[in-house]
């Protein structure tokens, strides 16, 4: 990973997630020492797996979003665990088919970002409810299960897509 820091942007802080009753996530990631704050948005990807995988094996699109910049980025990821989740990249995922992947990959994302996140601290019930009142108040009530980790992101620079998109515009404008 030490070489791979030089050549892509690590941010790693911690997580909130919340794990709806319906399979979607719902979150925060606060990259630290700055504390930055990114919105996390997952929904379920249809696929067929290999046989070998349990039911708490998916794959997630999951959403980063920067608030200051108001761009998003979709990642596909897979998260293991019914009420405390494991997120990893699809290429530590085995078992995946390799053409379901590479056709996820190809719709949902160009650069490779890679994502890992390991539940720390869950909160249910009330403890849940109580964690979405003051931090995702949109969530109260629907019976999630909160998940609060280590989170990292590497890959992802919001700053270097902006610039890029900025010279292909000014590309495009001065081809007119």
């Amino acid at each position: 990973m030490e070489k791979e820091g030089k050549t892509r942007k690590v941010m790693e802080g911690v997580a909130s997630i919340a794990l709806l009753p319906n399979g979607s996530i719902s979150g925060h990631f606060i990259q630290l020492p700055h504390s930055i704050c990114y919105g996390l948005h997952g929904t379920e990807l249809e696929c067929e797996r290999e046989c070998s995988r349990g039911e708490d094996y998916r794959l997630i699109k999951l959403t980063v979003t920067d608030y200051n910049s108001k761009r998003e980025r979709d990642v596909v990821v897979e998260c293991r665990g019914h009420d405390a989740a494991k997120i990893c990249d699809t290429d530590h995922a085995h078992g995946w088919q390799k053409d379901v992947v590479g056709m996820v990959e190809e719709k949902h994302g160009k650069r490779k970002v890679s994502v890992s996140f390991e539940c720390e601290t869950l909160k249910a019930e009330k403890a849940a409810e109580d964690h979405l009142r003051k931090f995702m108040p949109k969530l109260v009530g629907i019976d999630a299960v909160v998940n609060i980790g280590p989170m990292t992101i590497a890959g992802l620079d919001f700053d270097a897509e902006s610039e890029h998109e900025c010279t292909e515009e000014n590309d495009s404008t001065a081809n007119h």
